[in-house]
This record gives structure tokens, C-alpha cells and sequence, in this order.
């Protein structure tokens, strides 16, 4: 998993950071666009540190390129996104198809995770 500078086009950019912002306000943390091989961090908030090793967060969000495929035909529906809780923090991650996107927040509650995860999805 290597970073690559500029994978996401610029407009990409602005509208997903516009859509999480919107969405969880300055509770927002970072914001990571990836794909199977790449990832580029679009947001961080600038009260932190830009000294994250990305790389491994990465290869194991896009656990979720399979996730998707594995709960494929379920009785539960369709594979919608995945919340993590951590004590200082959540992510929340959502695929589509060939890419995905990761975001990190001081707090997050299951609506308003919904919320950003249906935002994140109409722009990507």
C-alpha cells in the first residue's frame, strides 16, 4: 500500500471534505481516500499532528474491498459501512466498489454516522 500524492482529483477532494464536515462538524478528524493498491489523506484537522503511519491503517481498512464481496447475497442486505470504536476516537469506513474512503472523529453517534456514510457515498 503506497501513499500517492494526488490520486484524488481536486474537485473529489473539496466535496468530500464538504460532505464530512457538513456531516460531523469539527468533530472530524482526517479523512483518507483509498483504493486496492493506493491511498492519498485528504483532511487533517489542523490541530493535528501529520505524523500517522497511514500505510497500516490503510491495508487493513481495505479489508473492506472483500467485506463487500463476502456478505454479498446476505440475509442481512447489503454491506453498508463499518464503525470502529476506539477510546479516544472512531473510524468509519466506506467502500464503493473499486475505492473507498476512511474518516476518523473525536465523537460520533450511529445516526450520525449514517449520516456521513450515506454523504460519503453520493459523492463517491
Amino acid at each position: 500500500m503506497s501513499e500517492h500524492r494526488d490520486l484524488v482529483d481536486p474537485a473529489l477532494e473539496e466535496q468530500l471534505v464538504s460532505a464530512c464536515r457538513t456531516a460531523i462538524g469539527d468533530s472530524l478528524r482526517s479523512v483518507v481516500y483509498f483504493t486496492p493498491d493506493e491511498y492519498e489523506q485528504v483532511y487533517l484537522r489542523a490541530d493535528l499532528e501529520a505524523d500517522a503511519d497511514l500505510s497500516g491503517w490503510v491495508e487493513h481498512e481495505a479489508a473492506g474491498f472483500r467485506a463487500q464481496m463476502a456478505y454479498e447475497g446476505s440475509e442481512l442486505g447489503e454491506y453498508q459501512y463499518t464503525l470502529r470504536v476506539f477510546d479516544n476516537g472512531f473510524v468509519t469506513r466506506v467502500v464503493e466498489g473499486d475505492h473507498g474512503v476512511f474518516i476518523t472523529t473525536d465523537g460520533i453517534t450511529v445516526m450520525r454516522s449514517k449520516e456521513v456514510t450515506r454523504a460519503i457515498g453520493s459523492v463517491l
